[in-house]
C-alpha cells in the first residue's frame, strides 16, 4: 500500500467487512475482560487524517462500561506544573478495560514541538521520557498499540474545505487546523523525528494510509485484531423469564404527565 494509489473502496465491500470486523471487536471486548487484560489503543496524525472516523467505527458496538474514549482538553494551570505524563496516567484502564485516545502524550512531539506551546527543553525531555514510560507500561502488563495515520497535503486541504462548507461538521474545523496548512513540512520534520525516538521495540508505530478514509478503517481495525491473541468467550445463557400475571396495576391518566410532541406526524 505504502506509495502506491489504490482505488477507493467501494461502500456495499466496505461496510460488509465493517460489520465483520465490529463483531470481532464485540468478540474482543469480552476476551479482554473476561482475561482482565489492559488494553491502549493511541491514535496519531494529522488534522483530518480520518482519526475520529476510526474512533467511531471501533467503538460504535462496544461496551462504554469496557470500551472509552479519552480525549483530554488543554491542561489547566495547575495540570502544566505536573509531570508531562501525569494527566495522561489517570486516564490509563484497569483490568478489563479498553481505553482509545484520541490524541495523547505524543501532542508534545507535534502540536506543541511545531507551535511552540513547549520549550526546546521540555520537548527534549518528552523524547527521552516517552519510550521510558511506554516500556513502564508495556512491562506493567499494559498492551499498547500506536497506530499514526498518514494522510496527504492535497487531500488534507480538500477535507478542510468540505467541513468549512458543511454545517454539521463546521465544529471540527478550528483555527487551529487552518494553521496547520502553513506549517505542513514543520509538522512532518516533528513527525519523522517522533518516530526515530519512540518508535521502539517494545511499542512500535503503525502507519495507516488514510488518504482513503474507507480503506484506512478497515485496515487498522484487521491489524489491530491481528496483533492479539484473542478468542471468543462463551456468553452467559440467558432465557427471558415468563412475565408474571397481572397484580391490578393501572396505568395513570396520560394527560396528568407532559409529552413531547409528536414532530414525525407531520413528515
Amino acid at each position: 500500500m505504502a506509495g502506491k494509489k489504490a482505488a477507493k473502496l467501494p461502500r456495499e465491500a466496505y461496510e460488509t467487512e465493517l460489520l465483520r470486523l465490529q463483531t470481532e471487536l464485540v468478540k474482543l471486548q469480552e476476551w479482554v475482560r473476561a482475561e482482565g487484560t489492559r488494553l491502549v489503543i493511541v491514535f496519531e496524525g494529522r488534522d483530518a487524517a480520518g482519526k475520529g472516523g476510526t474512533i467511531k467505527r471501533v467503538a460504535e458496538h462496544l461496551n462504554p462500561r469496557v470500551a472509552r474514549i479519552a480525549a483530554l482538553p488543554k491542561p489547566t494551570d495547575r495540570q502544566r506544573t505536573q509531570w508531562y505524563f501525569q494527566r495522561y496516567v489517570e486516564h490509563l484502564p484497569a483490568a478489563g478495560e479498553i481505553v482509545l485516545f484520541d490524541r495523547s502524550w505524543y501532542n508534545r512531539a507535534g502540536v506543541e514541538r511545531v507551535m511552540d506551546f513547549c520549550s526546546k527543553e521540555e520537548y527534549q525531555l518528552f523524547l527521552r521520557q516517552c519510550p521510558i514510560f511506554e516500556r513502564m507500561l508495556v512491562e506493567d502488563g499494559i498492551v499498547l498499540r500506536k497506530y499514526w495515520f498518514s494522510v496527504s497535503d492535497a487531500v488534507q486541504q480538500d477535507r478542510f474545505r468540505r467541513r468549512l462548507e458543511d454545517p454539521l461538521r463546521r465544529w471540527k474545523l478550528s483555527p487551529m487546523d487552518l494553521e496547520s496548512i502553513t506549517h505542513w513540512e514543520d509538522y512532518s520534520r516533528a513527525k519523522d523525528e517522533m518516530l526515530v525516538h519512540t518508535d521502539v521495540s517494545e511499542a512500535p508505530w503503525y502507519v495507516v494510509e488514510s488518504d482513503d478514509k474507507r480503506r484506512a478503517r478497515l485496515n487498522m481495525i484487521a491489524h489491530l485484531l491481528d496483533s492479539l491473541p484473542y478468542h471468543e468467550v462463551s456468553p452467559p445463557v440467558l432465557e427471558l423469564p415468563p412475565r408474571p400475571p397481572s397484580t391490578g396495576y393501572q396505568r395513570p391518566p396520560r394527560d396528568l404527565q407532559t409529552y413531547v410532541p409528536d414532530h414525525a406526524a407531520s413528515l
